[in-house]
Protein backbone atom coordinates (compact mmCIF):
# COMPACT_ATOMS: atom_id res chain seq x y z
CA UNK A 1 0.00 0.00 0.00
CA UNK A 2 1.45 3.35 -1.06
CA UNK A 3 0.48 6.52 0.80
CA UNK A 4 1.54 10.02 -0.25
CA UNK A 5 1.83 12.58 2.56
CA UNK A 6 1.77 16.17 1.25
CA UNK A 7 0.79 18.79 3.86
CA UNK A 8 1.47 22.48 4.36
CA UNK A 9 2.90 23.76 7.63
CA UNK A 10 0.72 24.23 10.71
CA UNK A 11 1.47 27.88 11.41
CA UNK A 12 2.82 28.76 14.86
CA UNK A 13 3.41 25.11 15.69
CA UNK A 14 4.92 22.79 13.02
CA UNK A 15 6.81 23.13 9.75
CA UNK A 16 5.58 21.16 6.76
CA UNK A 17 8.46 18.70 7.26
CA UNK A 18 7.47 18.21 10.92
CA UNK A 19 3.84 17.73 9.88
CA UNK A 20 4.98 14.99 7.48
CA UNK A 21 6.90 13.27 10.27
CA UNK A 22 3.86 13.31 12.59
CA UNK A 23 1.49 11.97 9.95
CA UNK A 24 3.94 9.18 9.12
CA UNK A 25 4.08 8.14 12.80
CA UNK A 26 0.29 7.87 12.85
CA UNK A 27 0.24 5.84 9.64
CA UNK A 28 2.85 3.41 10.95
CA UNK A 29 0.66 2.59 13.96
CA UNK A 30 -2.01 1.22 11.61
CA UNK A 31 -0.14 0.29 8.42
CA UNK A 32 3.42 -0.56 9.53
CA UNK A 33 4.35 -2.02 6.15
CA UNK A 34 3.05 0.81 3.99
CA UNK A 35 5.22 2.53 1.40
CA UNK A 36 5.09 6.21 2.40
CA UNK A 37 6.21 9.10 0.21
CA UNK A 38 6.53 12.43 2.04
CA UNK A 39 6.34 15.74 0.15
CA UNK A 40 6.46 18.82 2.43
CA UNK A 41 4.34 21.45 0.70
CA UNK A 42 3.91 25.22 0.53
CA UNK A 43 1.55 27.54 -1.31
CA UNK A 44 4.16 30.29 -1.61
CA UNK A 45 4.36 31.29 2.02
CA UNK A 46 6.17 29.64 4.87
CA UNK A 47 8.28 26.65 3.81
CA UNK A 48 8.64 27.55 0.13
CA UNK A 49 12.43 27.80 0.26
CA UNK A 50 12.95 24.55 2.16
CA UNK A 51 10.44 22.66 -0.01
CA UNK A 52 11.89 23.69 -3.37
CA UNK A 53 15.54 23.45 -2.33
CA UNK A 54 15.01 19.93 -0.99
CA UNK A 55 12.98 18.83 -4.02
CA UNK A 56 15.59 20.00 -6.53
CA UNK A 57 18.81 19.20 -4.68
CA UNK A 58 19.61 22.88 -4.30
CA UNK A 59 21.40 24.75 -1.52
CA UNK A 60 20.38 27.21 1.16
CA UNK A 61 21.89 30.69 1.41
CA UNK A 62 21.94 33.31 4.16
CA UNK A 63 22.04 37.07 3.70
CA UNK A 64 21.87 40.01 6.09
CA UNK A 65 19.15 42.40 4.91
CA UNK A 66 16.92 45.21 6.13
CA UNK A 67 14.00 43.92 8.16
CA UNK A 68 10.48 45.37 8.08
CA UNK A 69 11.31 47.81 10.90
CA UNK A 70 14.58 48.95 9.32
CA UNK A 71 16.72 46.76 11.57
CA UNK A 72 19.11 44.16 10.18
CA UNK A 73 17.89 40.56 10.00
CA UNK A 74 19.44 37.37 8.64
CA UNK A 75 17.25 35.87 5.94
CA UNK A 76 17.47 32.37 4.46
CA UNK A 77 16.88 31.91 0.73
CA UNK A 78 17.88 29.23 -1.77
CA UNK A 79 19.37 28.37 -5.11
CA UNK A 80 17.64 25.44 -6.79
CA UNK A 81 19.38 22.43 -8.24
CA UNK A 82 19.67 23.99 -11.69
CA UNK A 83 22.08 26.56 -10.25
CA UNK A 84 20.24 29.38 -12.03
CA UNK A 85 16.97 29.74 -10.11
CA UNK A 86 16.74 31.57 -6.79
CA UNK A 87 13.81 30.99 -4.45
CA UNK A 88 12.93 33.71 -1.96
CA UNK A 89 10.30 33.96 0.77
CA UNK A 90 9.51 37.61 1.35
CA UNK A 91 8.45 36.70 4.90
CA UNK A 92 12.06 35.83 5.74
CA UNK A 93 13.04 39.46 5.13
CA UNK A 94 9.79 41.44 5.47
CA UNK A 95 7.49 39.13 7.40
CA UNK A 96 5.05 39.67 10.24
CA UNK A 97 6.92 37.18 12.42
CA UNK A 98 9.86 39.61 12.46
CA UNK A 99 7.79 42.32 14.15
CA UNK A 100 6.83 42.02 17.85
CA UNK A 101 3.07 42.47 18.32
CA UNK A 102 3.54 45.72 20.24
CA UNK A 103 5.45 47.26 17.31
CA UNK A 104 3.18 46.24 14.44
CA UNK A 105 2.26 49.22 12.28
CA UNK A 106 1.99 48.69 8.51
CA UNK A 107 2.17 52.43 7.86
CA UNK A 108 5.94 52.37 8.28
CA UNK A 109 7.14 48.81 7.63
CA UNK A 110 9.14 48.19 4.47
CA UNK A 111 9.81 45.50 1.88
CA UNK A 112 13.35 46.79 1.30
CA UNK A 113 14.85 43.54 2.62
CA UNK A 114 13.00 41.53 -0.01
CA UNK A 115 14.57 43.68 -2.70
CA UNK A 116 17.97 43.16 -1.11
CA UNK A 117 17.48 39.39 -1.29
CA UNK A 118 16.68 39.76 -5.00
CA UNK A 119 19.89 41.75 -5.42
CA UNK A 120 21.88 39.04 -3.63
CA UNK A 121 20.39 36.46 -6.02
CA UNK A 122 21.49 38.58 -8.98
CA UNK A 123 24.97 38.80 -7.46
CA UNK A 124 25.05 34.98 -7.49
CA UNK A 125 24.29 34.96 -11.22
CA UNK A 126 20.69 33.75 -10.94
CA UNK A 127 18.62 34.38 -14.06
CA UNK A 128 15.29 33.18 -12.73
CA UNK A 129 13.52 34.10 -9.50
CA UNK A 130 10.71 32.38 -7.63
CA UNK A 131 9.35 34.75 -4.99
CA UNK A 132 6.85 33.64 -2.37
CA UNK A 133 4.84 36.55 -1.01
CA UNK A 134 2.88 35.24 1.97
CA UNK A 135 3.12 36.36 5.58
CA UNK A 136 4.06 40.02 5.12
CA UNK A 137 4.27 42.76 7.76
CA UNK A 138 4.07 45.45 5.10
CA UNK A 139 1.67 47.65 3.16
CA UNK A 140 4.09 49.63 0.99
CA UNK A 141 3.09 48.33 -2.44
CA UNK A 142 6.56 46.87 -2.92
CA UNK A 143 8.11 50.34 -2.96
CA UNK A 144 10.76 49.30 -0.44
CA UNK A 145 11.66 46.30 -2.60
CA UNK A 146 11.97 48.57 -5.63
CA UNK A 147 14.15 51.06 -3.72
CA UNK A 148 16.65 48.30 -2.95
CA UNK A 149 16.92 47.68 -6.71
CA UNK A 150 17.49 51.30 -7.68
CA UNK A 151 14.02 52.87 -8.06
CA UNK A 152 13.38 56.29 -6.48
CA UNK A 153 10.08 57.80 -5.31
CA UNK A 154 9.45 61.55 -5.11
CA UNK A 155 6.78 63.91 -3.83
CA UNK A 156 5.47 66.98 -5.68
CA UNK A 157 8.38 69.10 -4.44
CA UNK A 158 10.95 66.63 -5.74
CA UNK A 159 11.84 65.34 -2.29
CA UNK A 160 12.47 61.60 -1.93
CA UNK A 161 9.79 59.84 0.11
CA UNK A 162 10.62 58.03 3.37
CA UNK A 163 10.10 54.28 3.75
CA UNK A 164 6.58 53.12 4.53
CA UNK A 165 3.26 52.73 2.77
CA UNK A 166 1.61 55.73 4.41
CA UNK A 167 3.94 58.10 2.51
CA UNK A 168 2.71 56.84 -0.85
CA UNK A 169 -0.19 59.27 -0.46
CA UNK A 170 2.37 61.98 -1.27
CA UNK A 171 3.88 60.17 -4.27
CA UNK A 172 4.05 62.30 -7.41
CA UNK A 173 6.72 60.69 -9.62
CA UNK A 174 8.88 57.58 -9.92
CA UNK A 175 12.40 57.42 -11.35
CA UNK A 176 13.31 53.99 -12.71
CA UNK A 177 16.53 55.06 -14.46
CA UNK A 178 18.60 53.46 -11.72
CA UNK A 179 16.79 50.11 -11.77
CA UNK A 180 19.33 47.27 -11.72
CA UNK A 181 19.99 46.49 -15.42
CA UNK A 182 20.53 42.81 -14.68
CA UNK A 183 16.79 42.44 -14.13
CA UNK A 184 16.15 42.80 -17.86
CA UNK A 185 17.43 39.26 -18.40
CA UNK A 186 15.66 37.69 -15.43
CA UNK A 187 12.35 35.82 -15.38
CA UNK A 188 10.37 36.36 -12.18
CA UNK A 189 7.58 34.06 -11.00
CA UNK A 190 5.60 35.15 -7.97
CA UNK A 191 4.06 32.33 -5.93
CA UNK A 192 0.82 33.86 -4.69
CA UNK A 193 -2.14 32.24 -2.94
CA UNK A 194 -4.56 35.19 -2.93
CA UNK A 195 -6.44 37.05 -5.67
CA UNK A 196 -6.97 40.41 -3.95
CA UNK A 197 -6.55 43.60 -6.00
CA UNK A 198 -4.29 46.39 -4.77
CA UNK A 199 -6.98 48.83 -3.61
CA UNK A 200 -10.57 49.01 -2.46
CA UNK A 201 -12.68 47.00 0.01
CA UNK A 202 -11.10 43.72 -1.14
CA UNK A 203 -7.63 45.19 -1.45
CA UNK A 204 -4.42 44.89 0.53
CA UNK A 205 -5.19 47.46 3.22
CA UNK A 206 -8.78 46.57 4.08
CA UNK A 207 -8.41 42.79 4.00
CA UNK A 208 -4.96 42.29 5.51
CA UNK A 209 -4.09 45.58 7.19
CA UNK A 210 -5.85 44.81 10.51
CA UNK A 211 -3.86 41.62 11.11
CA UNK A 212 -0.68 43.66 10.66
CA UNK A 213 -1.69 46.19 13.32
CA UNK A 214 -3.78 48.74 11.41
CA UNK A 215 -6.81 50.33 13.06
CA UNK A 216 -9.82 51.40 10.92
CA UNK A 217 -8.50 54.93 10.36
CA UNK A 218 -5.09 53.63 9.38
CA UNK A 219 -6.66 51.12 6.99
CA UNK A 220 -8.53 53.94 5.23
CA UNK A 221 -5.39 56.09 4.95
CA UNK A 222 -3.28 53.19 3.68
CA UNK A 223 -5.85 52.35 1.02
CA UNK A 224 -5.88 55.98 -0.12
CA UNK A 225 -2.08 55.88 -0.29
CA UNK A 226 -2.09 52.74 -2.43
CA UNK A 227 -4.77 54.24 -4.67
CA UNK A 228 -2.49 57.21 -5.33
CA UNK A 229 0.45 54.82 -5.86
CA UNK A 230 -1.60 52.90 -8.43
CA UNK A 231 -2.44 56.11 -10.27
CA UNK A 232 1.23 57.13 -10.51
CA UNK A 233 2.23 53.63 -11.64
CA UNK A 234 -0.45 53.71 -14.34
CA UNK A 235 1.10 56.89 -15.74
CA UNK A 236 4.54 55.28 -15.60
CA UNK A 237 3.54 51.94 -17.16
CA UNK A 238 0.70 52.96 -19.44
CA UNK A 239 -1.57 50.36 -17.86
CA UNK A 240 -3.48 49.84 -14.63
CA UNK A 241 -2.13 46.97 -12.58
CA UNK A 242 -4.14 47.69 -9.46
CA UNK A 243 -6.98 45.35 -10.49
CA UNK A 244 -4.76 42.43 -11.47
CA UNK A 245 -5.69 39.48 -9.24
CA UNK A 246 -2.93 39.13 -6.66
CA UNK A 247 -1.63 42.69 -7.00
CA UNK A 248 -2.74 43.29 -3.42
CA UNK A 249 -0.86 40.29 -2.04
CA UNK A 250 1.69 40.98 0.70
CA UNK A 251 0.55 44.56 1.19
CA UNK A 252 0.80 45.30 -2.51
CA UNK A 253 4.17 43.67 -3.09
CA UNK A 254 2.44 41.80 -5.90
CA UNK A 255 1.83 45.13 -7.64
CA UNK A 256 5.43 46.24 -7.11
CA UNK A 257 6.79 43.06 -8.63
CA UNK A 258 4.46 43.42 -11.60
CA UNK A 259 5.44 47.04 -12.11
CA UNK A 260 9.19 46.96 -11.68
CA UNK A 261 10.26 43.35 -12.39
CA UNK A 262 7.65 42.46 -15.05
CA UNK A 263 6.80 39.48 -12.89
CA UNK A 264 4.25 36.76 -13.56
CA UNK A 265 1.84 36.01 -10.71
CA UNK A 266 1.17 32.27 -10.50
CA UNK A 267 -0.63 29.92 -8.14
CA UNK A 268 1.86 29.12 -5.42
CA UNK A 269 0.58 25.63 -4.80
CA UNK A 270 0.52 24.77 -8.51
CA UNK A 271 4.09 25.99 -8.91
CA UNK A 272 5.23 23.86 -5.98
CA UNK A 273 3.30 20.78 -7.13
CA UNK A 274 5.05 20.99 -10.48
CA UNK A 275 8.50 21.53 -8.94
CA UNK A 276 8.20 18.56 -6.56
CA UNK A 277 6.82 16.32 -9.38
CA UNK A 278 3.71 15.55 -7.38
CA UNK A 279 1.89 13.89 -10.28
CA UNK A 280 4.70 11.34 -10.57
CA UNK A 281 4.41 10.57 -6.84
CA UNK A 282 0.73 9.66 -7.32
CA UNK A 283 1.61 6.67 -9.51
CA UNK A 284 0.27 3.50 -7.80
CA UNK A 285 -0.76 5.49 -4.71
CA UNK A 286 -3.74 4.22 -2.73
CA UNK A 287 -4.19 7.30 -0.53
CA UNK A 288 -3.05 10.91 -0.11
CA UNK A 289 -3.00 12.69 3.25
CA UNK A 290 -2.68 16.48 3.19
CA UNK A 291 -3.51 19.30 5.57
CA UNK A 292 -2.79 22.75 7.00
CA UNK A 293 -3.14 24.56 10.30
CA UNK A 294 -6.70 25.74 9.66
CA UNK A 295 -8.93 24.30 6.97
CA UNK A 296 -11.70 26.82 6.39
CA UNK A 297 -13.42 28.93 3.76
CA UNK A 298 -10.08 30.35 2.60
CA UNK A 299 -8.69 26.92 1.75
CA UNK A 300 -10.86 26.71 -1.37
CA UNK A 301 -9.09 29.78 -2.82
CA UNK A 302 -5.80 28.10 -3.65
CA UNK A 303 -4.34 26.67 -0.46
CA UNK A 304 -2.32 23.44 -0.32
CA UNK A 305 -5.16 20.99 0.48
CA UNK A 306 -7.13 22.24 -2.53
CA UNK A 307 -4.22 21.96 -4.95
CA UNK A 308 -3.26 18.52 -3.69
CA UNK A 309 -6.86 17.26 -3.83
CA UNK A 310 -7.43 18.46 -7.38
CA UNK A 311 -4.28 16.75 -8.64
CA UNK A 312 -5.13 13.54 -6.76
CA UNK A 313 -8.69 13.56 -8.11
CA UNK A 314 -7.35 13.52 -11.67
CA UNK A 315 -5.44 10.36 -10.75
CA UNK A 316 -8.47 8.84 -8.94
CA UNK A 317 -6.62 8.76 -5.60
CA UNK A 318 -8.68 9.48 -2.45
CA UNK A 319 -7.57 12.31 -0.17
CA UNK A 320 -7.85 12.88 3.57
CA UNK A 321 -7.18 16.44 4.83
CA UNK A 322 -6.15 16.99 8.45
CA UNK A 323 -6.32 20.45 10.03
CA UNK A 324 -5.52 21.89 13.42
CA UNK A 325 -8.99 23.36 13.06
CA UNK A 326 -11.68 22.47 10.52
CA UNK A 327 -14.61 24.85 10.04
CA UNK A 328 -17.99 24.11 8.41
CA UNK A 329 -16.97 26.14 5.33
CA UNK A 330 -14.31 23.51 4.63
CA UNK A 331 -17.08 21.18 3.41
CA UNK A 332 -16.69 22.87 0.02
CA UNK A 333 -13.55 20.76 -0.42
CA UNK A 334 -15.65 17.61 -0.77
CA UNK A 335 -16.52 18.63 -4.31
CA UNK A 336 -12.83 19.26 -5.13
CA UNK A 337 -11.36 15.83 -4.42
CA UNK A 338 -11.15 15.67 -0.62
CA UNK A 339 -12.87 12.53 0.61
CA UNK A 340 -12.68 13.22 4.36
CA UNK A 341 -11.77 16.05 6.74
CA UNK A 342 -10.16 15.30 10.09
CA UNK A 343 -9.47 17.85 12.87
CA UNK A 344 -6.27 17.10 14.73
CA UNK A 345 -7.77 18.21 18.06
CA UNK A 346 -10.22 15.63 19.36
CA UNK A 347 -11.76 17.60 22.25
CA UNK A 348 -12.24 21.27 23.25
CA UNK A 349 -9.14 23.04 24.60
CA UNK A 350 -7.45 26.43 24.71
CA UNK A 351 -5.49 27.43 21.62
CA UNK A 352 -2.25 27.68 23.61
CA UNK A 353 -2.70 24.12 24.85
CA UNK A 354 -3.47 22.87 21.34
CA UNK A 355 -0.39 24.56 19.89
CA UNK A 356 1.81 23.31 22.70
CA UNK A 357 0.80 19.72 22.02
CA UNK A 358 0.40 19.98 18.26
CA UNK A 359 2.74 17.10 17.50
CA UNK A 360 0.87 14.55 19.61
CA UNK A 361 -2.53 15.74 18.40
CA UNK A 362 -1.45 15.36 14.78
CA UNK A 363 0.01 11.89 15.28
CA UNK A 364 -3.26 10.83 16.92
CA UNK A 365 -5.36 12.35 14.13
CA UNK A 366 -3.30 10.53 11.51
CA UNK A 367 -3.80 7.27 13.37
CA UNK A 368 -7.57 7.86 13.64
CA UNK A 369 -7.79 8.61 9.93
CA UNK A 370 -5.91 5.46 9.02
CA UNK A 371 -8.05 3.32 11.34
CA UNK A 372 -11.10 4.56 9.44
CA UNK A 373 -9.37 3.66 6.18
CA UNK A 374 -8.69 0.22 7.59
CA UNK A 375 -12.40 -0.16 8.42
CA UNK A 376 -13.25 0.77 4.84
CA UNK A 377 -10.83 -1.84 3.56
CA UNK A 378 -12.42 -4.46 5.81
CA UNK A 379 -15.92 -3.57 4.65
CA UNK A 380 -14.94 -4.34 1.07
CA UNK A 381 -14.43 -7.99 1.96
CA UNK A 382 -17.40 -8.23 4.33
CA UNK A 383 -21.07 -8.74 3.41
CA UNK A 384 -22.95 -5.58 2.47
CA UNK A 385 -24.13 -3.69 5.55
CA UNK A 386 -27.73 -4.16 4.46
CA UNK A 387 -27.35 -7.94 4.81
CA UNK A 388 -25.83 -7.84 8.29
CA UNK A 389 -28.06 -9.01 11.18
CA UNK A 390 -29.37 -6.19 13.36
CA UNK A 391 -29.14 -6.84 17.09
Amino acid sequence: MKIVVAPDSFKESLTSQEVCECIVQGIRRVFPGAEIVTIPMSDGGEGLVDTLVAATGGKLQQSEVTGPLGEKVTAVWGILGDGATAVIEMAKASGLSLVPPARRNPSYTTTRGTGELIRHALDQGCTRLVVGIGGSATNDGGAGMARALGVRFFDREGEELPEGGIYLSELHSVDVSGLDPRLSGVRVEVACDVKNPLCGPNGASYVYGPQKGADPDMVKRLDEALTNYASVLECLLGRDISCVPGSGAAGGLGAGLLAFLRAELVSGVELVLDKVRFDDALTAAALVITGEGKIDGQTIYGKVPLGVARRAAKANVPVIAIGGAVTPEADALYSEGVWALMPSVAWPMDLAVALGNARQHLISASERACRLVRIGMALEVMPALGNLPVS
